[in-house]
């Protein structure tokens, strides 16, 4: 995108996500910057089909649903798990590998399909990317990548965090993201790279 960014003036908006992890995460990173998040759970919007095939393109799409849908700016968060050796599988289908016949989600036992595909690999190379949308119910968005690079590792380690957080460790780092305190893990993560970005463009100085 070229030109200047629109800066985001409002004190209240949407946060469209159903996932109550990422919504702790983003919550957090607004409320210094004085915003109030209302997420689309709350509000009772439906979600929208994930049909894109980049973290942008997903990210987009929510947040497009969600400002249409609630009359509010909107902010939306694609993100995923890549490994190298799974020529950056998940990705973009992170959550799908979770899902299960009943319709939950099973993040041991997508943790464990990585590390049945990739064992044989002697590349650990993994990484964790965040797309951030914030997007107005004209249809004008304000898109941002961060990501968090590292290594997988198996077995899974640590209690905190969500997701794939119990077998990545970042660089330079020997705590998974499910081992770190939450306030160090923010600090490094890769929706702390997209917002580092997200902040700098369209919000205001804290």
């Amino acid at each position: 995108m070229s030109g200047a960014h629109r800066p985001l003036a409002e004190r209240r908006i949407c946060l469209a996500t159903h996932n109550a992890g990422k919504a702790r995460e983003v919550e957090a990173l607004l409320a210094e910057h004085g915003i109030e998040v209302v997420t689309a759970g709350e509000l009772g919007l439906p979600v929208p089909e994930e049909t894109e095939t980049t973290f942008i393109g997903n990210a987009s799409l929510k947040a497009l649903a969600a400002a249409r849908a609630s009359g509010m700016v909107a902010m939306a968060d694609d993100s995923g798990f890549s490994v190298r050796a799974l020529n950056g599988a998940p990705g973009v289908y992170t959550a799908n590998w979770a899902e299960q016949p009943d319709g939950s989600r099973d993040y041991g036992a997508a943790m464990a399909k990585v590390e049945r595909l990739a064992r044989h690999s002697a590349d650990h190379a993994a990484w964790f990317s965040c797309a951030l949308v914030i997007a107005w119910p004209d249809g004008h968005v304000e898109p941002f990548l961060g990501e968090a690079p590292g290594r997988w590792i198996w077995p899974p380690r640590g209690e905190r965090g969500f997701g794939y957080d119990p077998m990545f460790v970042p660089d330079g780092g020997h705590e998974t993201f499910a081992e770190m305190e939450p306030a160090r893990k923010h600090a490094i993560s890769h929706r702390a790279a997209a917002f580092r970005l997200l902040s700098e463009a369209c919000l205001p100085p804290r």
